[in-house]
C-alpha cells in the first residue's frame, strides 16, 4: 500500500513560555527582523525557508505554558561555516551548551533557548 503521508517535515513546533522573549531570541538568532506588536499569543509562525517551518507556541492565551525541555537537541539550524556560527552565537551572548564537534564530514555544537530547549548548529 502506498504511504499517503509524505517524506516531508513541514513544521517544527517548539514550545516557549514566554512568546515575544522567544521571538526576539530566534530572530536575532537567524538574523531576522520582527514587528513586536504583530507578536501576538498562541503562536509565532518563524519565516525559514524551504519546506520545514518553525512554529513557536506559547500554549493557550492567557495562560503561562510549562515547558519542559529535552535534554536533547530537537532540530538544527544549518550553517556554512562552524566557526562563524560560533563566534556569532558567543558575540550576542547566547547560551552555548557545547564546544564545536567535529567529525569526518560534519561538525555542530548546541545552544540553549530562553525555555532551555537545546538546538543544534550544524554543517552537516
Amino acid at each position: 500500500m502506498e504511504s499517503p503521508i509524505k517524506n516531508q517535515m513541514n513544521t517544527v513546533f517548539v514550545h516557549v513560555s514566554e512568546l515575544p522573549l522567544s521571538v526576539e531570541w530566534y530572530c536575532r538568532l537567524l538574523g531576522q527582523t520582527y514587528v513586536a506588536e504583530k507578536v501576538s499569543d498562541p503562536i509565532y509562525n518563524m519565516e525559514i525557508n524551504d519546506y520545514t517551518g518553525l512554529l513557536l507556541d506559547a500554549g493557550p492565551p492567557g495562560e503561562k505554558q510549562q515547558v519542559h525541555p529535552s535534554k536533547h537537541p530537537i532540530f538544527n539550524f544549518h550553517t556554512d561555516n562552524i566557526e562563524k556560527a560560533y563566534s556569532y552565537v558567543q558575540e550576542i551572548g547566547y547560551q552555548i551548551e557545547s564546544p564545536i564537534e567535529r567529525y569526518e564530514d560534519l561538525a555542530f555544537f548546541n545552544i540553549k533557548d530562553p525555555d532551555g530547549n537545546i538546538i543544534m548548529i550544524c554543517n552537516g
